[in-house]
């Protein structure tokens, strides 16, 4: 799945790039939509992120995509991988920017691991 945000004034740093935070958050979130998608009605939380490293700095204007894929399933949680491209304000190509893997797992009404329905094929693009 691909989600994208832009880059704008209030997601800069002190050095007018990006700031890491901000770069987390979104792909916290661009991995959680997908999750939620390819588990309808099911309460999934984040548990881990792996490889924390900011490959290129971003600067404003920049348009980001995340594009996230399915790396691991297990009977509780599933663990995607997370790329992000960022493509700058009068750039002829886009360059990655970061990439991570993201677990998240399911929780009941308690807020305790349970298990994941049985998914036959997760969604993919081509």
């Amino acid at each position: 799945m691909n989600t994208f945000w832009q880059v704008r004034p209030e997601h800069l740093n002190h050095y007018g790039k990006l700031f890491g935070g901000v770069m987390l958050k979104w792909i916290d979130e661009a991995a959680w939509m997908t999750a939620s998608l390819d588990f309808p009605g099911c309460k999934m939380v984040t548990v881990a992120m792996d490889s924390i490293v900011f490959k290129h700095q971003v600067v404003n204007g920049s348009i980001l995509r995340f594009e996230t894929k399915p790396k691991k399933i297990g009977t509780k949680s599933i663990t995607y991988t997370v790329n992000v491209f960022a493509d700058e304000p009068g750039g002829v190509i886009e360059k990655e920017v970061f990439s991570t893997n993201i677990t998240f797992c399911r929780i009941d009404a308690e807020g305790r691991s349970t298990a994941l329905p049985v998914y036959e094929q997760l969604r993919s693009e081509s």
